[in-house]
């Protein structure tokens, strides 16, 4: 039977996280789950191994590719890209059983959540908020979902250093209308709280602001050091 949403995952040396994802997705109906690894981690093996199975590839590292090659052996009607260190909401499949029939929705994503008891989480998740709704203008750490047919016609990722998912949300805002959906999406603090929290976030909008400027993901990944080709898929920006 063919699975209603696919379920993809990039993932560079962060197999604890994909452990604890997997353990609250596995034995969903109509979810298939595919794990895209891009740095040959051998413990995926035994994390991926089991009932129902997991789709375990590798693929070269870099969220753009790794999100194609997963796209490529999927085989829902719908495509969900998640970060590994994301956690979906309760209720979150009811979101595609009832945009699946209306043909109009291309795509979408969530409300983004922090998970961390902090103000600073809280005035993070308004601003993310607020970027969406003055420019419709999601990040990949807020699950984003695209119908299968669609995600073809665009071409999948582009690929690209950085703000491969920028692009692809300024893409898919022309092949249809977008789902914001109002549940939220939880994502580990923990980046934020290695770097700084609004360093990591006054950094971020610093590269989005010089890309949407015309500045090239290469140049950027080249001149922002920690910002690099291959760098982990779960990093999260605002």
């Amino acid at each position: 039977m063919t699975p209603l949403v696919s379920v993809v995952v990039p993932t560079l040396g962060d197999t604890p996280a994909v452990r604890a994802l997997l353990g609250r997705l596995r034995g969903m109906p109509d979810v298939e789950i595919v794990v895209v690894d891009g740095g040959g981690d051998p413990e995926l093996d035994g994390v991926a191994a089991g009932e129902p199975p997991v789709h375990l590839l590798r693929a070269p590292a870099g969220r753009g590719r790794q999100m194609n090659a997963g796209a490529r052996v999927a085989q829902g009607g719908w495509l969900l890209f998640l970060h590994a260190d994301s956690r979906l909401p309760d209720g979150w499949l009811d979101l595609f059983h009832r945009a699946d029939p209306d043909p109009a929705v291309a795509g979408g994503w969530f409300r983004l959540r922090i998970g961390a008891n902090r103000w600073q989480a809280r005035v993070i998740e308004r601003l993310a908020a607020l970027r969406v709704a003055l420019f419709s203008l999601a990040y990949g750490d807020q699950g984003l979902f695209v119908r299968r047919e669609v995600f073809t016609r665009m071409g999948g990722y582009r690929d690209i250093p950085l703000m491969e998912d920028v692009d692809f949300v300024r893409r898919l805002a022309r092949e249809g209308a977008l789902v914001r959906s109002p549940l939220a999406i939880t994502t580990s603090a923990r980046r934020w709280e290695q770097d700084g929290w609004f360093r990591r976030s006054a950094r971020n909008l610093t590269l989005l602001t010089l890309y949407l400027l015309g500045a090239s993901p290469a140049w950027l990944a080249a001149h922002y050091p920690g910002v690099r080709p291959g760098s982990d898929p779960g990093q999260t920006r605002v």
